[in-house]
């Protein structure tokens, strides 16, 4: 069911949804936090309700989306309330502020917040540089931003690593956690030896791969070169150098990789693209800041890389680009 509000305010919005929980018997008291989308468009708004009703499956949640209007229109505000087969297992409010409310955001969604329950701020498309001085991130506990969405991914996520702050997470770590997983896997595996360098191979501007090498950087402490190539979209292949044989993930396809290493025979793994609403239910899965997360961060200032249209080019020694698929193409991992 979805109700429309135009030129409301959000005492009326809050009204509406005690009105509608005492006639159809929602319980607010059942939602495990509040989700609030800052939203830039009407095409990412609808994406983002999307994705945050299906991972209200299991996290049962409010959703406030906030959508900035004209700004050279009036001051006013235009709710919408979606709940029941619209809404997934959450209560979703659309709040569409016009005129000079629509940098208001923060105050339009505090009302509205229910009480003692954790707020997780989310940017679907373009975020801020700095997500926990954002009026939106100021009230959030977790801040999940995409700089896959961004329009220079590189330099987007360059900028958060040197702004991060506890509770700050990507959409392009969650991206990676199929890939390392299956990396850790095969390090447990004999013969066990040191790693003693690493290669990490994808699209220049593909911030899943930069974050990986990061990652691998901080884990292994050894040397790790980020190639660029244009062979395949997103995340191509990653080496692992040892004494007795690289260990090599390799995926063209974007859906199947091939691992190998000595001693073992190849293995073809399901390594399909994550879409936004996995990453999304995984990132509210915690609330609780993201140590490795901000450690891959930090390990992108010790990569070294190569750029060329084929896998294996050589490094320049130049600094890593960071980034992981433009608009067009964010959710290529």
């Amino acid at each position: 069911m979805i109700i429309d509000l135009p030129s409301t305010t959000t005492s009326q919005v809050n009204n509406k949804l005690v009105e509608l929980r005492e006639r159809g018997g929602a319980v607010a008291l059942g939602r495990v936090l509040t989700l609030v989308i800052a939203a830039e468009d009407d095409e990412h708004l609808e994406e983002a309700v999307d994705a945050a009703n299906e991972a209200s499956r299991e996290h049962p949640s409010r959703v406030i989306v906030v959508a900035k209007g004209s700004r050279p229109a009036a001051a006013r505000i235009d709710g919408q309330i979606r709940v029941g087969g619209d809404a997934g297992a959450s209560e979703v409010i659309v709040l569409r502020l016009y005129g000079p409310l629509a940098g208001q955001g923060q105050s339009a969604v505090i009302p509205l917040l229910l009480p003692d329950a954790p707020i997780v701020t989310w940017w679907p498309s373009a975020g801020p540089k700095a997500p926990a001085t954002d009026p939106l991130g100021q009230i959030a506990q977790r801040r999940i931003t995409d700089s896959a969405a961004e329009k220079s991914p590189i330099r987007t996520l360059t900028a958060r690593g040197r702004s991060y702050v506890a509770g700050d997470t990507d959409l392009a770590w969650a991206r990676l956690t199929r890939w390392r997983a299956q990396l850790v896997s095969a390090l447990d595996l004999p013969p066990y030896e040191k790693v003693t360098g690493a290669t990490v191979t994808g699209e220049a501007d593909s911030p899943s791969t930069e974050l990986l090498a990061g990652w691998l950087a901080e884990y292994l402490k050894a040397p790790v070169k980020r190639v660029k190539t244009s062979e395949a979209q997103g995340i191509v292949s990653v080496s692992l150098n040892r004494r007795s044989g690289p260990i090599e993930l390799h995926r063209p396809d974007g859906r199947v990789g091939r691992l190998t290493q000595p001693g073992q025979p190849a293995r073809r793994i399901a390594l399909q693209r994550r879409d936004t609403r996995d990453c999304l239910i995984e990132e509210l899965r915690r609330l609780d800041p993201d140590e490795v997360y901000e450690a891959a961060l930090h390990g992108l200032e010790k990569l070294a890389s190569g750029t060329g249209r084929k896998r294996g080019t050589t490094a320049n020694g130049g600094k890593a680009g960071k980034g992981e698929a433009r608009t067009t193409r964010k959710a290529a991992t």
